[in-house]
């Protein structure tokens, strides 16, 4: 269980009031949140928080793409780091109220970055950055070096941490910051397996279609964002013998596992192993067609743990009410 001291508030767009209600009601919370938006909703925080005799950590999460840093900088250089920033930051206007501090500026280039010379070039800018400020008198205690290595779906290859981790070491070191990392994704998009039975094999001139039971409401990733999953039965690895779709029952072109895979003979009843379905394959399910969630196990130390049970029709339609009965 994550202690409340360790919870982090977090979102744009949030509805500020009722986003953080239930942190403020609790007695001992620790509210940090990553802000980059505009200027009245910074004064409405300060108003919550207020009400509520509460104070906050805000974070400058705004530097996502290199040219923002490279704007930024220059405007450093030309007018001053502090007045720079308060231009390009709407949490520096309210840098001295007693409801909100400013305490670390956070970077996240982006996600799936397979290579360390762009994670190398914007750590160093950051430093830089944090050099300017506190040199006219700001305190940034905290750089958060956000997130972005890259999950090699494909070949199962994990990243490596160990070279990264010399990297931020080289560039870091005895510089005096508390470093704020994100490596969600790394460590959990590539875990867990989304498991899903043949129903029937149709032959096509030039490939098979396999269909199974999962759908694209079980897993939307490879038709939403034409993400790539390696798909393979489960059992003894067997020879390939040809072009495959792995399609769902649902009647739409999206829906699909997988298209034009290599893949061996595929028997009725047969499961297969969608991989690297991930903490984005649960939280991203959805009831679409009146199709009830799959069941989600973890499987730790050899014992078998029931996370969320499995639904049937019944149990969605307790959820609804018909008015007209």
């Amino acid at each position: 269980m994550i202690g409340p001291r360790r919870v982090l508030v977090t979102g744009a767009g949030r509805r500020i009031g009722a986003g953080l209600s239930i942190a403020l009601a609790e007695a001992g919370w620790h509210v940090v949140l990553h802000y980059n938006q505009a200027a009245s909703e910074a004064q409405t925080l300060c108003e919550t928080l207020t009400a509520a005799g509460r104070t906050v950590e805000l974070v400058q999460a705004d530097l996502a793409k290199p040219d923002d840093i490279d704007k930024l900088m220059e405007q450093a250089r030309s007018s001053g780091p502090l007045d720079a920033v308060i231009n390009n930051a709407s949490l520096f206007a309210y840098d001295d109220s007693d409801t909100i501090s400013a305490s670390e500026i956070d970077r996240h280039i982006g996600s799936q970055l397979r290579k360390l010379d762009p994670f190398e070039r914007a750590y160093q800018e950051l430093l830089a950055l944090g050099d300017m400020l506190r040199a006219e008198g700001l305190d940034v205690p905290i750089l958060d070096l956000g997130g972005g290595l890259g999950v090699d779906y494909e070949e199962d290859n994990t990243p490596d941490f160990d070279a990264y981790g010399q990297m931020v070491t080289r560039i870091f070191a005895s510089r005096g910051y508390k470093l704020g990392f994100e490596p969600g994704r790394s460590i959990a998009a590539d875990n867990g397996v989304f498991l899903t039975r043949t129903l029937f094999v149709k032959k096509g001139e030039n490939k098979r279609f396999i269909i199974v039971d999962g759908a694209m409401n079980d897993l939307i990733r490879p038709t939403l964002y034409e993400a790539f999953h390696r798909i393979e039965p489960v059992g003894q690895p067997q020879p390939v013998i040809g072009l495959a779709d792995i399609v769902g029952p649902v009647c739409e072109t999206g829906d699909y596992l997988g298209q034009g895979r290599a893949m061996p003979a595929i028997a009725e009843g047969e499961i297969l192993a969608v991989l690297s379905a991930g903490a984005y394959g649960a939280v991203m399910m959805s009831n679409y067609n009146t199709r009830p969630e799959a069941a989600e196990v973890m499987i730790h130390n050899e014992a078998i743990h029931v996370l969320r049970p499995r639904r049937n029709v019944e149990d969605l339609l307790k959820l609804e009410h018909n008015p007209f009965t």
